[in-house]
């Protein structure tokens, strides 16, 4: 039996990989930016979901020596008074911790874990076509070289050229309201306390921060209006996106304006958008996971930690049938629905105008979702 092609080495091909090697499978990870590639920098948190499905991967500890733990959330409104004050997840246990990081550390981490267990990461392969036969499945690269499996994986991200693939009809990336910014600043000294992340509904931007053991503040700030052109995401400097947000959050008595105002150059922009529900997700043997198949505006804070439970679901139903075709199935039906609600959440989130109740953040579950862990336990069998 042939081994399985991934497409995609960031999160969710990584994840994936290590999942699959785990199972027992063969697998080579195709990633189309070279060894030199450069993340956006923008940083993330980890759900306590996100790392249960790392521990299945044995990949937890190495995930979490990166990144800070965040074990509760404070809520403030413009004018800085305290609306809600709650424990994140697990907080109670080590490893389940949120963890916050930036995208590029977890991305590096995980694929540290791949090579050390053995599993090939090919760098500058970009996708650009695939056959499938009754038994194999091939892709063929930019670079004229091709690679033959028995399924291939698409995890190539929000602008995945295998979804095209899969369905040439599929809708694209769609805009989702809001504008996004990070930042990153040490001349910052906001209120914090160690392991606090504060969400401050403003009344121009929803707003929030957290300050790292070293002393950094995190920071991001959602702002709702028209999507900002690629030639502005590429032309405008730091500074004049600074100038931009500055006059917005002084509006509020908060500590965003100040914390924006101290960030230099570490600060980006990208406009938040989602999937439309219903996206094929698979052919005969090709399938879509994480951000390629259900992609969420960034609002619940849920994207990476959903493609690390794909990972693991997509590997258990591989492991745990006979066919190709039955794993393909029985991934969508445990998947498709609590993805696909978690577009929805976050698309009403964003859609929110800055100040109402909406832009605020989710409540975290402060106790593990039992039929979740079910799911990710990686000794127990998937519901047929």
């Amino acid at each position: 039996m042939g081994g399985i092609l991934i497409i995609g080495g960031g999160i969710a091909g990584t994840a994936a990989a290590l999942a699959l090697r785990k199972a027992g499978r063969e697998v080579t990870v195709f990633e189309a930016h070279p060894r030199t590639g450069q993340d956006i920098g923008a940083f993330l948190t980890l759900a306590s979901n996100g790392m249960r499905a790392l521990m299945q991967l044995d990949a937890a500890e190495a995930v979490a020596a990166v990144g800070f733990p965040l074990t509760g959330m404070r809520v403030i409104d413009g004018a800085g008074a305290e609306l809600a004050k709650v424990p994140l997840g697990e907080s109670d246990h080590p490893l389940a911790t949120y963890r916050c990081l930036r995208r590029a550390e977890l991305t590096l981490a995980l694929q540290a874990e791949a090579r050390r267990r053995g599993i090939e990461i090919r760098h500058g392969a970009r996708l650009v076509s695939v056959a499938e036969k009754a038994a194999t499945v091939t892709a063929f690269f930019a670079d004229g070289s091709a690679s033959t499996g028995e399924l291939l994986i698409g995890a190539d991200g929000l602008n995945s050229t295998t979804r095209t693939l899969v369905d040439a009809a599929a809708p694209g990336p769609r805009y989702a309201g809001q504008r996004v910014f990070y930042g990153y600043t040490a001349e910052a000294a906001p209120p914090s306390e160690p392991g606090r992340i504060t969400m401050i509904r403003g009344s121009g931007a929803a707003f929030g921060y957290t300050v790292s053991p070293t002393g950094e503040t995190y920071w991001f700030a959602r702002e709702s209006g028209d999507p900002a052109t690629a030639r502005e995401i590429a032309e405008t400097t730091p500074e004049q996106w600074r100038d931009h947000l500055v006059p917005l959050l002084r509006r509020d008595a908060t500590p965003a304006a100040d914390i924006v105002a101290a960030t230099d150059t570490e600060l980006m922009l990208t406009n938040a958008c989602d999937l439309p529900l219903g996206v094929q997700w698979n052919t005969h043997r090709t399938v879509i996971i994480g951000d390629a198949a259900h992609a969420a505006s960034p609002a619940t804070g849920q994207g990476a930690s959903m493609a690390l439970e794909d990972a693991v679901v997509l590997a258990k139903a591989l492991r745990q049938t006979d066919s190709i075709g039955a794993a393909l199935a029985l991934h969508e039906r445990l998947r498709r629905p609590r993805v696909e609600r978690n577009i929805v959440v976050s698309g009403q989130m964003t859609g929110a105008a800055p100040g109402r109740a909406g832009s605020g953040p989710a409540a975290p579950a402060r106790t593990p979702d039992e039929e979740l862990l079910r799911l990710l336990d990686w000794e127990l069998p998937l519901p047929g």
